[in-house]
């Protein structure tokens, strides 16, 4: 790509009179078609893994969790393709894996396959699904992010989350409806549909790039986001045992509204986003942040305790609440220290966080499920999210730290020319951010 065209093209839309939220809508409309591909499948291949291929718990939870698993190993590759090449590469790249994973859904049930063979292709699916995963997600937000602007990435990401969540809790219910009366194969078709149809949304809406220079490792990258980085990994259990076991744990009582747990959690997710989104600018992220995760806490001991299905539908309701506005929150404080042309990597690098706890919560916390219960799990994530408080805390005492040692060299900073451009290493030349112009710690940070 030349520089000129790149030039070109890197300044956001919201630089050139347009409505900043209205030109990243398209976007979010593209993942959310996209993503009915990992939330269709959600209720319906534990069912299946389990009635239908006569497997426990725990291959049901390994088979959940390797998608996520997935998405986790390759979240870096899509953040360097869309920071290099852009986040519509990116998504729509992602879109034409999720698209070919369907077929191998289609396969696992359509042809006259022994359980281990179908099981096999079907992994193989959960694989590729994976990867279309981590470019679609990654590619969207880096994408919206570049259209609208970094002083609107709190609202890409809000919009990010609104799609992904939306999306969520409408094709959860609508897999299940499709599996009970037409089958596997017949709810597993939409997984092939949907995502081309998000590919031929974001064909029509023109690419942005983030602005060149040098990027920031992702080695580097993790040294600086890995505390709210587990913040949201310990989030991230409460939904990964909501889509692995819900469906199974409300079979397990005799409820029959298993799929509404699903869309309680993503239309409370999707609700809060779209009514609060703005409260990780207005009240600052860390405190979002410490209630975000009170409030998942809350949800999931309901659902561990949970007498009647109502009580697990509430449980749901509030854990996707909880789980809402956290990632908007500390994203909005990880984005302040890291130069534009490494947000695709850093994004990609976060969110990994919470991949990594969706492929190893379901295999985990499956083996407890055989042996106490599938009530078990939500004691789990309850705990969890009760130890994300305590890094949030870390976090924010780190922060606090960096941001005494702006306003101590400020003055500093100013008598060093060359320290004041922007990627231009300061005199000294010790700082580990030096070279990367935001991310230099005795820089005031830009607001």
């Amino acid at each position: 790509m030349s520089s000129h065209r790149k030039t070109r093209l890197s300044l956001p839309l919201g630089t050139r009179g347009a409505s900043p939220y209205r030109a990243m809508v398209p976007i979010a409309a593209g993942l959310f078609f996209g993503f009915i591909s990992v939330g269709l499948p959600l209720p319906v291949v534990p069912l299946f893994v389990h009635q239908v291929l006569g497997y426990d718990a725990a291959i049901v939870g390994g088979t959940v969790g390797l998608q996520f698993l997935a998405t986790l190993l390759t979240r870096s590759y899509a953040g360097s393709v869309a920071d290099e090449h852009g986040g519509k590469r990116s998504m729509m790249r992602g879109g034409a894996v999720c698209a070919l994973a369907g077929v191998l859904y289609i396969l696992a049930s359509a042809l006259q396959l022994s359980s281990v063979t179908a099981l096999i292709v079907l992994l193989a699916g959960r694989v590729l699904a994976g990867f279309g995963e981590s470019q679609l997600v990654t590619g969207s937000v880096t994408w919206m992010i570049a259209t609208g602007g970094s002083q609107h990435a709190g609202k890409a990401m809000s919009l990010t989350g609104m799609a992904m969540y939306a999306s969520l809790a409408l094709s959860a219910p609508l897999g299940m409806l499709i599996y009970r009366h037409f089958g596997f194969s017949m709810a597993m078709s939409l997984i092939i549909i949907a995502p081309l149809l998000a590919c031929g949304i974001g064909a029509r809406v023109p690419a942005a790039f983030a602005p060149s220079g040098t990027r920031v490792p992702m080695t580097r990258v993790l040294g600086i986001i890995w505390r709210s980085g587990l913040s949201l990994s310990l989030q991230g259990v409460g939904f990964a045992v909501i889509s692995a076991f819900a469906s199974l744990f409300f079979a397990s009582r005799g409820w029959s509204h298993a799929a509404l747990a699903m869309t309680f959690f993503g239309g409370a997710y999707a609700l809060m986003r779209v009514c609060f989104g703005y409260l990780p600018d207005r009240m600052g992220g860390y405190l979002v942040a410490v209630t975000s995760l009170s409030v998942e806490g809350i949800g999931q001991a309901l659902l561990w305790l949970s007498p009647s299905e109502t009580v697990a539908l509430v449980g749901a309701l509030l854990s996707g609440m909880g789980c809402s506005l956290l990632f908007p929150a500390l994203g909005v404080e990880i984005l302040k220290h890291i130069p534009p042309q490494s947000r695709g990597t850093a994004l990609g690098g976060f969110v990994a966080f919470q991949d990594m706890a969706y492929g190893i919560t379901g295999p985990i916390t499956g083996v407890l499920a055989a042996r106490a219960g599938y009530a078990s799990v939500f004691l789990v994530a309850a705990a969890a999210a009760l130890v994300g408080i305590g890094f949030v805390f870390s976090e924010r005492a780190k922060s606090k730290t960096l941001t005494s040692g702006w306003r101590r060299t400020e003055s500093q900073a100013k008598a060093d020319a060359t320290g004041l451009e922007a990627g231009t290493n300061v005199s000294d030349g010790n700082s580990q951010y030096a070279g990367y112009g935001e991310m230099d710690p005795r820089r005031p940070p830009h607001r």
